[in-house]
């Protein structure tokens, strides 16, 4: 039982397996398509809002490089024209220049102010350290000589730094008495830029790289900078950002791969800004919203394991109890099973007695007619004898013997009877033999002449011309055929003109038709059953039919029962013919 349930069931835990891993693959395909498309329209995203303010941090820088630059490039022509430093060239009193200076510095917040005689020496400064330098050969000394405006000049100085300044004449009675030089401070915004993540360059007209958040690229072209593999400062800082997601070589981060290239002109001597914006900010957004949902997905495919877990579980526990079950129930269905082949023994043997009963209740019933049936031919014997014994007292011999013929002809009549007598008391066996159906039709009726006689029955048989054979045993299809006529004779009982047909038709099967004007069977149905019956208590058992049927089946036929068309009941017996090659062997 256990294996019949866990075959039946291998289709279906076949196809929940399946069904479950296209749901498991399912899920993954749209964990990663959502995850796909969440890091596709955020990374997008993020990127347009971090180039956003990168532009607008890079038009921030250059508004403010400006402004520093307009607002030192007035500084030299206010100066050169104070009476004080003029007067003070004229004088060559500079005891009060220097404190003149410092304030001017402090008002405009310059990086330092020369004032060079005409010499080029440095008569005063804000930086009392360099009075009495000579700057003769500074471009800002000659580039001041040449131009009667302001002029201005960037000067990389011996540590690398630039210096950016405005200088300009300062003239009396149109003589040239000396040059106020301004040092503009840029550098302060250098500082500024490196505390962010963005590496900036500031670069003049022909490329040169004047201002940069890294050192070393100052005096060199923006190809120059960066084919330098060790950017010390944040350009190395954004490499490194990068470098965690992106594996690719370090030149591919400044050609725009991994970091963000803005460039911006500064409406000043040609001037360019160039910002690189490093995609770390992007990817950390963008990481974060994607581990929340890979965080999300995993918690809903460790919960939908836990719960397949559980209900595996569940479904094992329930299997363990009913698998202790089916074992218990085919240890009783195998007690069951014994118990029913033991009945089914029992009843077998009890069939047989009760058949053997049957046969002796209907011998019972026989005695009365078969002793007068006896004593009619024992009265004529009497009579022969007695008048054989006159006629051979008489000399009379040939008369005499005709007498005894007469005797030994009852004597036949006496003996065929108690024969078939001695034949229906005897067990059936289970041998059988090719027999002629109509001999074991007439022999049923000369076994229940005594019987039809007591009644007024009328009694139709009709049989083919020719022989029937089958291949029975003679007793027990006897025995069927007798209680089938014994079932019409008492079905007959209060039937007015009673009749009983006998029939034997032969097709591809031999069929035996014995047909009764009865009331017929209301239960069709119970009709074969044990112990089913419609006589009166004391008149029968209910086990002739099922007897019948079941010899019947024995002999490789059917039984069947039917209600005629007129009304009465039919019973057919139904039996296969033997083949012609059995027919030659017999």
């Amino acid at each position: 039982m256990t294996e019949t349930k866990d075959v039946h069931n291998d289709p279906v835990r076949t196809a929940l397996s399946w069904r479950v891993r296209a749901l498991l693959v399912v899920f993954i395909g749209a964990a990663v398509a959502v995850v796909w498309f969440t890091n596709q329209f955020l990374t997008e995203r993020y990127t347009v809002s971090t180039k956003n303010r990168a532009e607008v941090r890079q038009t921030l820088y250059a508004g403010n490089l400006q402004s520093e630059l307009q607002r030192n490039s007035i500084v030299p022509l206010l100066l050169s024209r104070d009476p004080v430093l003029i007067g003070a060239l004229n004088s060559a009193d500079f005891s009060q220049t220097s404190l003149r200076l410092i304030s001017v510095k402090d008002e405009i917040g310059a990086a330092s102010i020369m004032m060079l005689d005409a010499s080029g020496r440095t008569v005063a400064a804000t930086d009392r350290g360099r009075i009495g330098s000579a700057h003769r050969q500074a471009p800002y000394f000659i580039e001041a000589l040449r131009s009667n405006e302001t002029v201005f000049n960037a000067v990389q100085n011996d540590s690398g730094a630039m210096q950016f300044s405005y200088s300009r004449r300062i003239e009396a009675g149109g003589e040239l008495i000396g040059v106020i030089v301004v040092e503009v401070d840029l550098r302060k915004y250098e500082q500024s830029w490196s505390t962010i993540s963005d590496a900036v360059i500031v670069t003049d007209s022909e490329g040169t790289i004047i201002l940069s958040t890294e050192p070393r690229w100052r005096g060199l072209t923006e190809e120059e900078a960066l084919k330098l593999r060790s950017a010390p400062s944040a350009i190395e800082r954004a490499i490194r950002a990068t470098a965690d997601w992106a594996a690719l070589p370090t030149e591919a981060f400044y050609r725009g791969s991994a970091l963000m290239r803005l460039e911006n002109r500064i409406p000043f001597r040609g001037w360019r800004m160039i910002t690189f914006t490093t995609y770390s900010s992007v990817r950390e957004r963008v990481n974060g919203v994607l581990a929340l949902e890979i965080m999300f997905f995993a918690i809903l495919l460790a919960g939908a394991f836990y719960l397949s877990s559980r209900r595996a579980l569940a479904r094992s526990i329930f299997f363990q109890k009913e698998t202790a079950e089916l074992r218990q129930l085919n240890e009783a269905l195998q007690r069951e099973i014994a118990e029913r082949e033991r009945v089914e023994k029992n009843l077998e043997v009890a069939e047989q007695t009760l058949a053997q009963s049957s046969k002796l209740a209907a011998l019972g019933e026989m005695s009365a007619s078969v002793s007068h049936e006896l004593n009619q031919p024992l009265a004529a014997m009497k009579t022969y004898l007695a008048g054989a014994k006159l006629l051979l007292q008489r000399r009379r011999p040939e008369e005499a013997l005709t007498s005894f013929q007469r005797v030994d002809d009852l004597l036949e009549r006496m003996g065929a009877i108690t024969r078939q007598l001695k034949s229906f008391a005897r067990k059936g066996g289970t041998a059988v033999e090719p027999l002629d159906a109509r001999a074991c039709i007439s022999s049923a009726l000369s076994m229940m002449e005594p019987q039809l006689k007591n009644r007024k029955v009328r009694i139709t048989r009709s049989l083919p011309d020719e022989p029937v054979m089958i291949l029975a045993d003679r007793l027990r299809l006897e025995q069927v055929l007798i209680n089938l006529m014994r079932n019409a004779l008492d079905a007959t009982k209060e039937t007015e003109d009673p009749s009983i047909d006998i029939l034997l038709t032969v097709g591809q099967i031999a069929t035996i038709t014995v047909r009764d004007n009865g009331p017929g069977i209301e239960d069709l149905e119970s009709l074969f059953e044990p112990f089913y019956t419609t006589k009166a208590p004391g008149d029968g058992v209910g086990l002739g039919l099922a007897i019948s049927s079941g010899i019947v089946k024995d002999l490789g036929g059917r039984l069947y029962a039917r209600n005629g068309r007129v009304g009465g009941a039919v019973f057919e017996v139904r039996l296969p013919l033997i083949d012609a090659d059995v027919k030659a062997a017999e």
